[in-house]
């Protein structure tokens, strides 16, 4: 059975060979941090999480930096709650790309990310932003759900793919501690 052309962008992404991202990555060192891109690399996942070639989709290309976060260094006094200096920040790299990109676009929505890339210093994301102001979104069935009220930042508020993820909330049990939150799981039977 013949194979479309989105297979074999999907095996290619798979198993990317060095040559097909060197260049790349040097040139993405070198630019900013949050950068808008015209098109998006990896255009089978793209396409799979809900982007559409059309006016009031946007994607920005994210670099957030490797390993453990360190915390502020301390300016007075000793206190040992402050003593460590790494934080345990409970959030994945992909949330805090797709936060730091809608921070850079206010008026945008954060609609999904994928990993594009990844050196020994950075992560490279790829975020898709949706404007809800347009009319082109406003009238499609498919993502006219991201104009409502209660959608509003979306990523700030963990309600993103990577943002839920990052909350455990991709499976449902008696025993998750995060249900409906942590405070109410304590407060159960009071």
């Amino acid at each position: 059975m013949a194979k479309g052309m989105y297979h074999y962008l999907r095996a290619a992404w798979k198993k990317p060979t060095r040559e097909m991202q060197q260049s790349r990555l040097i040139n993405w060192r070198a630019g900013e941090s949050v950068v808008e891109v015209d098109k998006p690399l990896r255009l089978d996942k793209a396409r799979a999480l809900g982007y559409k070639a059309k006016k009031g989709i946007f994607v920005v290309r994210v670099r957030v930096r490797r390993g453990g976060r360190k915390r502020q260094p301390r300016v007075h006094g000793r206190k040992s709650r402050k003593q460590h200096v790494r934080k345990i920040l409970k959030m994945n790299y992909r949330w805090v790309c797709e936060i730091r990109a809608s921070k850079k676009y206010p008026t945008l929505e954060v609609l999904n990310s994928y990993p594009v890339g990844k050196d020994g210093k950075y992560y490279f994301y790829e975020i898709i932003l949706v404007d809800p102001t347009k009319a082109e979104i406003k009238n499609d069935k498919g993502l006219n759900w991201i104009c409502k009220e209660s959608n509003r930042r979306r990523a700030e508020r963990g309600l993103t793919s990577a943002g839920r993820k990052s909350r455990g909330l991709r499976s449902k049990s008696h025993n998750m501690k995060v249900r409906p939150s942590g405070r109410a799981n304590n407060r159960q039977g009071k």
